[in-house]
């Protein structure tokens, strides 16, 4: 049985979305800057889907900026903000548990001369909105704060952040590349001036993400060239990978309710069995205030890497945290930014169910798991001790 776990990471590309780009890898096939027939009908596909994102995020149709994916959404809005209000002041504030994208855009900044307030979370991965208000300053300029995580699934408490920054007239940016279509989200109700997502997180193409920006907002372009997307990202739109954004949002957004509780459903028996299975094992994040696909757990006496190759032998996809560090040796900074003791972060698992989970797959899991864990355990000085 083959069983992908790793939703978080990426997901499928669902076949009704390729179905909706294929006219625009083929026939469709036009420049949306050109004047002509090919390059009209481009715009029109274009401008379609950029209303479509905005009307689900509860957003005016020309706030939307079309990008090559959430790492670059991320930084356009960070530096865009940055360099656009550095006469305020040169103050940012985010989290010590933010994806890489947001960190290390941050970390960049402040060696070129911005300074950073890394706010830090207690051992659930929560953020107490009370800190935030006591980091804000005369001079911040820019709060950019997730609206889940991506590891541990916590959902941070995106309207109490929003207004917040609102009453200290600091604009506020939320990575939402795991939430949207997810979870509820609206950038009225919660007060967000800037957000990030990204289409492969919701079955849709790779190579393409998007940016909120609210009207008003004051920041300058990362990249220079054309006239594009309201010359906020130059160069040539990605025409059939906004058109699959835009139907694979349509699609999950429109089941949003039913799957969430059909994977938070999942996601607990899987979560129960493993607890009734496995012994020295521990939830890693918020168990109320989080994901419905999303598990983070550690085994203790046995290492990740090695729970990760084991369990693909037998056909289970998971992973240790963010793919964008899964090469590294080093620990989740997110979980020892939770106080997490560094011997129990290497044994951390991310399960991260989606539309294909079905309840034979968490029964497989279940039952290969345990065999997995306890013959790494067995090769573990530590668990001898």
């Amino acid at each position: 049985m083959k069983v992908y776990l790793d939703h978080n990471a990426t997901a499928p590309l669902d076949l009704r979305v390729l179905e909706a780009m294929m006219p625009y890898l083929q026939e469709e096939f036009g420049n949306a800057s050109s004047i002509h027939q090919w390059g009209r009908k481009a715009r029109g596909a274009l401008e379609e889907s950029r209303a479509q994102i905005a009307s689900l995020l509860g957003a005016e149709k020309d706030s939307v900026v079309f990008t090559g994916g959430g790492t670059e959404a991320d930084n356009l809005a960070i530096k865009g903000v940055a360099w656009g209000n550095q006469e305020k002041g040169k103050h940012i504030i985010t989290s010590s548990v933010e994806h890489h994208a947001v960190l290390h855009t941050c970390e960049w900044l402040a060696k070129q001369g911005f300074e950073v307030t890394f706010l830090p979370v207690d051992g659930k991965g929560r953020l107490d909105p009370d800190d935030l208000r006591k980091a804000i300053r005369s001079d911040t300029i820019l709060i950019t704060l997730m609206h889940a995580n991506n590891e541990t699934g916590t959902i941070f408490p995106l309207g109490e952040f929003g207004r917040i920054a609102r009453e200290r007239n600091v604009h506020f940016h939320t990575d939402a590349i795991q939430t949207f279509c997810k979870i509820p989200l609206n950038v009225e109700k919660d007060q967000v001036d800037l957000l990030s997502l990204s289409a492969h997180k919701i079955y849709g193409p790779k190579g393409v993400g998007a940016l909120y920006i609210r009207k008003g907002t004051k920041m300058v372009p990362v990249l220079h060239g054309g006239s594009q997307e309201r010359k906020r990202r130059p160069g040539t739109e990605n025409v059939a990978g906004v058109v699959g954004f835009a139907k694979a949002a349509e699609l999950l957004h429109a089941d949003m309710g039913k799957e969430a509780d059909r994977l938070a459903a999942l996601r607990d028996e899987l979560q129960n069995g493993i607890m009734e299975r496995i012994p020295h094992v521990q939830l890693n994040g918020d168990p109320e205030h989080r994901l419905p696909g999303s598990l983070n757990m550690s085994f203790e006496f046995a290492e990740g890497e090695s729970l990760i190759l084991s369990l693909d032998m037998e056909g289970i996809a998971v992973s240790s945290g963010s793919a964008c560090t899964s090469g590294s040796l080093e620990p989740s900074h997110v979980l020892l930014a939770m106080g997490i003791p560094h011997e129990v972060c290497h044994g951390s698992l991310r399960f991260s169910l989606g539309r294909g989970t079905t309840k034979q797959q968490i029964e497989y899991v279940l039952e290969v798991l345990p065999r997995v864990v306890g013959r790494i355990r067995a090769m573990s000085p530590l668990a001898k001790t």
